[in-house]
C-alpha cells in the first residue's frame, strides 16, 4: 500500500514540504535539490540489506550486488576528481561529513593530540574541533582532541597564510584542516600543505561545500597537496546525505578501519547508490555548465548587495556562498532570516568575522546560489532576488510588505521547475 494510505499524517507533511520547496527560494548554501534518479536510488530496496565490511570482505552473505554498486560508486568518485587508483583510495561509507572527519582523526592521530582548523566564527566547522572561546567543549571532536585555530585577517577578512603558519608553529598540531561552512574565498592548498609539512602534520582538506565546484575545475583542487580530502555529497554535488573520504593508498586501510568497525556498523547502501548516481550526473557536460553558473549567480548576489551598502564579507565570493554582516543595517542575522522566511526567501543566520555576537543570535546571514541554479535561474534573476532581500531587511517589521513579497516570490519561484519534483 502507498504512504498516503498507510500513514496519511506523514504523507500530508511530506506533500506540504514538496510544495514549500517549489514555492520558496532555497538560498542556504549547504542545501540543494537531488534528481529523481538519485531519489529513486535512495528510496530503494538497498536499504533492506546489511553489509558490514568492505567490498569482497563482508561479514554477511548476500552482498554480491551491493558490492557491485559500491565498486561503481568508488570508481566514479576517483574518475570524477581525476585520481589514479594506483595512488588514491576512497571510502564512501561514512554517513555524514562530520563522521568522515572524525574517522580521519581516529585513523591518523591519538586522543589528546592537537588539531588545527579555521575558527568557527570566521567560517570554520564544528567537526574541526570546536570549543567556545571560554574553553567549553561543544563538538564531540573537541572532547577527544586538543583543538586550536587559525583566523581570517581583520581587515581583508581572508586567510593570512603567514599567520596560519605562525599559529601552526605555536601549537604544533598533528593535523591541519582547511575548509568550513562560511568562508567565501578559495583556499591556497599548496600553501596549507607547506605549512603542514613545516610542523610535520597531516593536511586534511575538507571540501564539503565546494566539492561540485572542485570536480568541474571552477574551484581549485586540493588533491595535489592534501594527504586526505573529505567531502559531503548533498551540497554542490547535488547528491543525497553522505560523505566521501579520499586518501593516499598508504593510508586507506587505516581510514577504512576507522569508519568500520571504528565508528559505524553497516553502511547505508541506498545512500551509497544515490552517491553513485550523483557522481555519474556530475560527469555530464551539463553539470560543468551548472557549476560555472553557480559561481556567476553567487557573485551577482554579492555585487548587488554591495551596491545596496551591505557589508559583504571579504568583498565578494569565489564560490557558491555569500556571507553578510548586517550590523550596519541595524538588524541581527536571526531577525533577518525570520523576516526573509515570511517573504518566502530562505537563508540562515550566521556568525561573521569581526563580530562578538553568539551563534544563536549572530550578526550575519549566509546565503548562496546552488539550489537556485539547479532550478535554472540566472544572473538577472539574482538581481531581482537581491532587491527583494534588501526590501525585507530595510523593512524588518512590516508584515504587509512581507505578505506582498511572499506572493510575488511564490509566483516567481513557480516558474522554475524543481529537480526531483518536476522532472
Amino acid at each position: 500500500m502507498s504512504l498516503s494510505n498507510i500513514d496519511p499524517e506523514i504523507f500530508t507533511f511530506l506533500t506540504k514540504e514538496s510544495l514549500r520547496q517549489r514555492e520558496q527560494l532555497q538560498m542556504i548554501p549547504s542545501e540543494n535539490y537531488t534528481s529523481r534518479a538519485v531519489q529513486e536510488a535512495v528510496g530503494s530496496v538497498l536499504m533492506n540489506k546489511y553489509s558490514e565490511g568492505q567490498v569482497g570482505k563482508r561479514y554477511y552473505q548476500g552482498n554480491f550486488f551491493i558490492d557491485r554498486i559500491e565498486e561503481i560508486t568508488k570508481s566514479r568518485a576517483l574518475t570524477l576528481f581525476n585520481l589514479d587508483e594506483a595512488e588514491w583510495g576512497v571510502n564512501v561509507q561514512a554517513v555524514t561529513g562530520s563522521v568522515a572527519n572524525l574517522a580521519v582523526y581516529s585513523a591518523l592521530i591519538e586522543p589528546g593530540d592537537t588539531i588545527m582548523g579555521m575558527f568557527l566564527y570566521h567560517g570554520g566547522h564544528l567537526s574541526h574541533g570546536w570549543q567556545l572561546p571560554d574553553g567549553k567543549k561543544v563538538s564531540f571532536t573537541s572532547h577527544i582532541y586538543n583543538p586550536t585555530y587559525y583566523y581570517v585577517n581583520e581587515e581583508t577578512q581572508t586567510l593570512d597564510y603567514d599567520d596560519v603558519q605562525k599559529q601552526a608553529h605555536i601549537h604544533n598540531p598533528k593535523i591541519i584542516i582547511s575548509g568550513g561552512t562560511a568562508y567565501p574565498r578559495e583556499i591556497n592548498h599548496k600553501k596549507m600543505r607547506e605549512i603542514a609539512d613545516s610542523v610535520g602534520a597531516y593536511y586534511l582538506a575538507d571540501i564539503a561545500h565546494e566539492a561540485g565546484l572542485v570536480a568541474t575545475g571552477v574551484n581549485a583542487s586540493p588533491f595535489e597537496y592534501a594527504h586526505v580530502v573529505t567531502m559531503t555529497t548533498r551540497k554542490t554535488l547535488r547528491g543525497p546525505v553522505g560523505a566521501i573520504i579520499f586518501t593516499r593508498n598508504d593510508l586507506i586501510a587505516k581510514i577504512n578501519r576507522a569508519v568500520f568497525p571504528g565508528l559505524q556498523g553497516g553502511p547505508q547502501n541506498h545512500s551509497i547508490a544515490g552517491i553513485g548516481v550523483c557522481l555519474h550526473e556530475a560527469m555530464q557536460p551539463a553539470f560543468h555548465v551548472y557549476a560555472k553558473q553557480v559561481i556567476k549567480n553567487a557573485q551577482m548576489i554579492a555585487s548587488e548587495l554591495i551596491k545596496r551598502d551591505y557589508n559583504v564579507i571579504s568583498g565578494g565570493t569565489d564560490k557558491h556562498l555569500v556571507l553578510v554582516n548586517l550590523e550596519n543595517k541595524g538588524i541581527t542575522g536571526k531577525e533577518a532570516a525570520i523576516a526573509l522566511e515570511k517573504a518566502n526567501i530562505i537563508v540562515n543566520a550566521n556568525t561573521v568575522p569581526g563580530s562578538d555576537a553568539k551563534p544563536m543570535d549572530p550578526s550575519g546571514i549566509r546565503l548562496g546560489s546552488p539550489a537556485l541554479t539547479s532550478r535554472g535561474m540566472k544572473t538577472t534573476d539574482m538581481q531581482k532576488i537581491a532587491g527583494w532581500i534588501d526590501t525585507v531587511i530595510s523593512n524588518p517589521t512590516d508584515e504587509n510588505i512581507f505578505a506582498t513579497l511572499a506572493n510575488e516570490v511564490k509566483t516567481f519561484a513557480l516558474n522554475f521547475p524543481v529537480p526531483g519534483l518536476d522532472d
